[in-house]
């Protein structure tokens, strides 16, 4: 999804959040559990953003009628490098209720759970206001 890539590339993460459905579902790439709801992904992709350095798209993939889209990227945590993979689903309205990232390898992925980890807190607690807020 080309808005999406655009909006990550700019680093305005006001326009990621407005491309998600109310009931999206994020699937992490460390987490077995699924992330219900536009409150928690949001937080979740605001963190990530800061945990990422030198990320880049490189591809951009669609299919399935126009709903289902992938976004090769690559990016380090710390001193790990990493590749690794967006797909996402597109509601009726055009607004991603599917979103499940993919990250190779295994080094890079420990890297990013743990940064990620010791982040939760208040990715939980910023989760919780938003869905206060609405």
């Amino acid at each position: 999804m080309h808005a999406f890539r655009e909006a990550v590339e700019a680093g305005d993460l006001d326009a990621v959040e407005a491309l998600l459905a109310e009931d999206v579902v994020f699937t992490s790439p460390a987490v077995f559990k699924p992330y219900a709801g536009r409150p928690i992904t949001a937080a979740i992709l605001r963190t990530v953003s800061e945990v990422f350095e030198d990320f880049r798209y490189e591809r951009e993939l669609s299919g399935g009628e126009g709903r289902d889209h992938a976004l090769v990227f690559r990016a380090r945590v710390g001193e790990r490098e990493l590749s690794g993979c967006d797909f996402i689903h597109l509601n009726e309205d055009g607004l991603i209720d599917e979103l499940t990232v993919m990250v190779r390898p295994l080094s890079g992925l420990q890297a990013l759970a743990a940064a990620m980890g010791a982040r939760f807190d208040a990715i939980a607690r910023e989760a919780e206001a938003r869905s206060a807020d609405r």
